[in-house]
């Protein structure tokens, strides 16, 4: 039975009373990931180079690139526990039982070239699925996206080729992919070759096909078409749409290449535990319980990074910025949202199909038309009948991750922006819908509005989990549109930059933004080599 009773939410529901499973490092009496409370007053600070507020993903590799650079460096982070969307909490839903408060499953944990630079992708351990994502439908039917890409083209049938056609080359050389698609979207990737123009073509022609109503794309099946807009999805915007077309050609083509789309052993914590130890190592400070909403809650420094959302840039440094940066900062905008749902469960899900539990992310949305018409409700400011609803059980993978027999399941619906609705019900039902006999396996329930999401990382504003609204003119602009700026980090103020999710290249557990911005602040104030 469901265990979602008001008290268990109202006790869960703030989860930054909980910290994260694991020792932070310490240095002396003052290292990083200080334990809550005693805040330090940071107007009596010495100065130091550089600070970093917020300590996700971006934060996190900004601090480390320049920590590798030699500076002094210190992160300050409103929370409790490091990490951002990439932690992983116990919300006291079932002993030992822990959860992804965000984060799930990381092709970028292998693919980032930031995180190749760290040899992250060696340190972690990444479990890849036999199959990177599958889509079910009605009548126990299902589309599966293995990771080998001739398996997959044989389960589409008279779709095969076309499958094979756009995502063999393109994974075959999925590092061109990868510059072109998360660069800073103002250069051209470095040592750019022929090759690589081709690649430019190509995945720009598969956007094209995918991503308007023109030009018919080439898959016509309802279990082809369905399988790539399942992926489209992660874009959280009305459909079809050029930008939501990038994304799927992207996460698709990883998903035929290198590790596929693997989960990380024991939780999404350990991509923010291993850039935490590279942090400590290199001489680094994080002070959590820090939130910085004024000038005089930061220590004096020469450069300022922010792993947050423009705004809070605006209201910090707005009196040493060009009034129309100001202007673009405070008013950049949000898109639609995701309502959390975090389950325990007593057993594997049954899929009425038995290929899907071999899949690491499960988009349950149904056929291509069923899923663009939930997200263009959405996209209208309703809650859909039948939500976009993307799942993850990491305890298929990591055995780890079951206690007592129980296990986690995460799981995201799209709902509008600010939603206050508690989701658990709709993701249940949405579940149950291609999993027969799931509800009667759920012992535990934890359903997040997307109201709430900020609560626990103040960069999901109204639920956006994107970190501004996705557009194809949006992507190459962030974060002054409509209208781009030669560089997108700088905030206009001197020694000041951007280097969150709201900055190129945009969401994903990457660690490029942050490495962009710590990169050009590398050189423009300290005179250094952005090659670190």
């Amino acid at each position: 039975m469901t265990s979602s009773s008001a008290d268990r939410a109202d006790r869960h529901r703030d989860d930054r009373a909980r910290p994260a499973r694991h020792e932070r490092p310490r240095r002396g009496g003052a290292g990083p990931g200080r334990t809550a409370g005693a805040r330090p007053d940071a107007r009596g600070s010495r100065e130091v180079d550089a600070v970093v507020v917020g300590a996700g993903p971006n934060g996190l590799a900004a601090a480390v690139t320049l920590a590798r650079a030699g500076l002094e460096v210190v992160v300050l982070e409103a929370q409790d526990t490091v990490g951002g969307g990439s932690r992983t909490l116990d919300l006291g839903l079932a002993p030992g039982v822990v959860h992804d408060i965000c984060s799930a499953v990381h092709p970028m944990a292998w693919a980032s070239p930031f995180f190749r630079s760290l040899g992250l992708h060696e340190r972690l351990d990444l479990l890849t699925p036999v199959a990177s994502f599958a889509q079910p439908l009605d009548g126990g039917r299902a589309a599966i996206a293995y990771r080998d890409l001739e398996r997959t083209a044989d389960g589409l049938g008279v779709d095969g080729d076309a499958w094979r056609r756009l995502f063999g080359p393109l994974a075959e050389r999925w590092e061109d992919v990868v510059a072109l698609a998360l660069g800073d979207h103002r250069s051209l990737p470095a040592g750019a070759t022929p090759a690589s123009v081709v690649t430019a073509a190509r995945f720009g022609l598969g956007v094209l096909r995918n991503g308007q109503s023109l030009v018919p794309s080439a898959l016509r099946t309802e279990e082809g078409a369905a399988l790539l807009t399942g992926v489209a999805g992660h874009a959280i915007t009305p459909l079809p749409s050029l930008a939501a077309a990038g994304t799927a050609v992207l996460l698709t083509t990883l998903a035929h290449a290198g590790h596929g789309w693997p989960v990380v052993r024991g939780g999404s914590q350990a991509i923010v535990d291993a850039l935490l130890a590279d942090l400590v190592r290199l001489g680094g400070r994080v002070v959590t319980g820090h939130p910085v909403a004024r000038r005089a809650d930061l220590p004096p420094a020469r450069a300022y990074l922010f792993d947050t959302g423009p705004r809070l840039v605006a209201q910090v440094f707005g009196d040493a910025m060009p009034p129309h940066l100001v202007r673009a900062y405070a008013g950049f905008r949000y898109g639609n949202a995701a309502a959390k749902v975090d389950l325990v469960v007593d057993g594997p899900i049954p899929w009425a199909h038995p290929e899907v539990h071999r899949a690491g992310t499960v988009h349950l949305g149904g056929t291509r038309d069923q899923v663009v018409e939930a997200e263009r409700a959405v996209g209208r400011g309703r809650h859909a009948e039948h939500p976009l609803t993307l799942l993850s059980d990491p305890a298929s993978l990591d055995h780890g991750r079951v206690s007592g027999g129980l296990r986690p399941v995460w799981a995201y619906a799209h709902v509008p922006a600010r939603s206050d609705v508690d989701p658990t019900e709709t993701v249940i039902r949405q579940i149950e819908r291609f999993a027969p006999g799931f509800r009667d396996t759920v012992v535990a329930s934890h359903g997040i509005p997307a109201a709430r999401l900020a609560d626990h990382d103040a960069n999901l504003v109204g639920g956006d989990i994107s970190g501004g609204a996705i557009s194809l003119v949006g992507m190459f602009t962030r974060p002054t549109p409509p209208l781009p700026r030669l560089d997108p980090f700088s905030a206009g103020a001197p020694g000041v930059y951007l280097c969150s999710a709201s900055a190129p290249p945009g969401p994903g557990v990457h660690g490029l933004s942050g490495w962009y911005a710590a990169r050009r602040a590398l050189r423009q104030v300290f005179g250094r080599s952005d090659r670190a």
